[in-house]
């Protein structure tokens, strides 16, 4: 990667493959993960109802990547402190991003909640059928987005540019053969264009009618 933040999209990675799981396991009471938003030096973790994907259904709260003594966090303390604040009600905030509203977590004033058993179970099984590699895919998926009921926006690390490539995907159609043209389709410059709305990429690509 081109961008010097390389170690930062490495843990932004793996926090958003760690918490995959849970846009279908809910976080707390009917509330799930609807997109990871990589941030500077933090993640932006969207939760909402199980379909949500309207900016005012959804909540961003943004979760620093080091603690109070700059050591990296770990995906389950992202995971423990989101469940606390999904778990209550929205703070009060008056920050947006993507018209959403975006709490600033300090997570040394917040306490995670307990792992579940839930969490424990798919943590074991996750290891043991998706064991972590060194090396990680490319391009990296350093987060995502819901954007609609058949739509998603994916945030790539790609070698040649300056930051992460947002891709722009459907969700029906010739799934198989898109993630298989993937890592060649976002690499192309020329579909690259500057998307001002989306403060979490460099760059964005449409390929929802690829």
């Amino acid at each position: 990667m081109n961008d010097p933040g390389g170690e930062t999209f490495e843990q932004q990675a793996y926090i958003t493959r760690f918490l995959l799981d849970y846009t279908a396991v809910p976080l707390a009471g009917g509330t799930f993960l609807r997109g990871v938003l990589p941030a500077q030096d933090a993640v932006r973790v969207v939760t909402g109802a199980a379909d949500a994907s309207a900016p005012h259904e959804l909540v961003a709260y943004e979760v620093p990547l080091s603690d109070e003594d700059e050591e990296p966090v770990t995906a389950p303390q992202v995971l423990g402190w989101t469940r606390t604040l999904a778990s209550g009600p929205l703070p009060d905030t008056d920050a947006t991003v993507m018209s959403m509203p975006l709490v600033l977590v300090d997570t040394t004033a917040l306490e995670p909640a307990d792992s579940t058993s839930t969490d424990r179970a798919l943590r074991l099984l996750r290891t043991l059928a998706w064991p972590f590699v060194e090396n990680l895919p490319s391009p990296a998926l350093c987060g995502f987005l819901f954007t609609g009921q058949d739509s998603v926006r994916l945030y790539l690390a790609v070698e040649m540019a300056d930051g992460l490539v947002a891709a722009d995907v459907q969700l029906t159609g010739a799934l198989t053969a898109l993630l298989a043209a993937l890592p060649s389709l976002i690499d192309e410059e020329e579909r690259w264009v500057t998307d001002t709305s989306d403060p979490h990429c460099v760059y964005s690509v449409d390929l929802t009618t690829w």
